[in-house]
């Protein structure tokens, strides 16, 4: 175990996904050991270096500090599905075993009958008691959203909630008014300069919490505290290491019904953690663990790269400028 947080040794690993989630199809990023254990550090390329100090601070805190103690032993979670044909989307819910599923939706030219037909497709594979909702990042306008949502809702049989349908807070909020399934916020939230400043009430009706780009756990349960709606945990494009975080949120954030979105790892082609310890659910649901698994050093000899570990160095020391 370290007695300092270890920047100059953290190794690198770049994992291809079996699918594409949100523009991406590898998982890269840095381990960081510190005293207490392991932390991810991973933001996408895209995000400034202000920004990816958060995530920063995300592995910092599970290295040193780790995370307050659950109040669940596990939670059960939401299977992602990217967009994928319904075919696909199907196998990916059924080979889950979650009752729940995330469904990427308005993604810029796939249009909604695809979108629908994704849908359909994940509503037959969970069977009538299963839950349904989408994701648009941000991809709508209000004009879309009001006609796209109620035909979702009507291939879901009833969708939980749409989650980030426009772009911006104003958007979705004029868009609460004219629709009648509840609206999640996501990106209004986590890109947000004072995430923990927010008051959403009356913007949306649910607010979604993902760790590394908050900043951490404690900070997470900073915005929840102040936020003003219920909250649901959503996960990144990350490894068993980064995952673990955002099940200790969901096992000290009150039970509001709503399974966290923490599968993207079964989307992975593989982990940096040995297969008793990654992160995939067992009969729809994941354990909450007291600190993250430590990776296993022959997965991390595979999924390392060379190429890729001068940028990560350089990424690691612009974001640290931050902190």
């Amino acid at each position: 175990m370290k007695t300092w947080i270890d920047f100059d040794d953290a190794p690198v690993f770049v994992i291809p996904l079996s699918e594409e989630i949100d523009g991406r199809t590898v998982c890269e990023g840095m381990l960081i050991e510190g005293p207490q254990g392991w932390g991810e550090f991973s933001p996408p390329r895209t995000c400034d270096d202000r920004s990816a100090a958060r995530w920063l601070t995300a592995a910092i805190e599970a290295g040193t500090v780790g995370w307050p103690d659950p109040v669940r032993g596990r939670v059960p979670v939401a299977v992602t599905v990217p967009a994928v044909d319904p075919a696909s989307a199907g196998r990916i819910v059924a080979a889950s075993g979650c009752r729940t599923a995330a469904v990427t939706v308005g993604r810029p030219g796939a249009g909604l009958d695809a979108d629908t037909a994704r849908v359909a497709a994940v509503r037959d594979a969970l069977g009538p008691g299963g839950s349904i909702r989408c994701d648009a990042d941000g991809g709508w306008d209000v004009e879309t959203a009001v006609r796209s949502v109620p035909v979702l809702d009507r291939a879901a049989g009833g969708l939980e909630f749409i989650e980030q349908p426009c772009a911006t807070l104003p958007e979705i909020a004029a868009l609460r008014r004219r629709i009648a399934v509840p609206v999640a916020v996501d990106q209004s939230v986590r890109d947000a300069d004072e995430p923990h400043l927010l008051d959403l009430s009356g913007a949306a009706d649910i607010a979604v919490l993902t760790v590394g780009p908050l900043g951490g756990v404690r900070r997470a349960l900073r915005v929840a505290e102040n936020c003003g709606l219920p909250c649901v945990v959503a996960g990144a494009v990350e490894t068993s290491v980064g995952a673990a975080g955002g099940l200790a949120l969901a096992g000290v954030l009150p039970d509001t019904g709503f399974a966290p979105s923490l599968t993207v790892t079964a989307l992975l082609t593989g982990d940096v953690v040995s297969p008793g310890r990654s992160l995939v659910p067992a009969g729809g649901y994941l354990p909450v663990a007291p600190m993250p698994p430590a990776p296993d050093r022959d997965r991390l000899g595979r999924w390392g790269d060379t190429d890729a570990l001068q940028w990560w160095r350089g990424r690691l020391a612009a974001a640290a400028r931050y902190l």
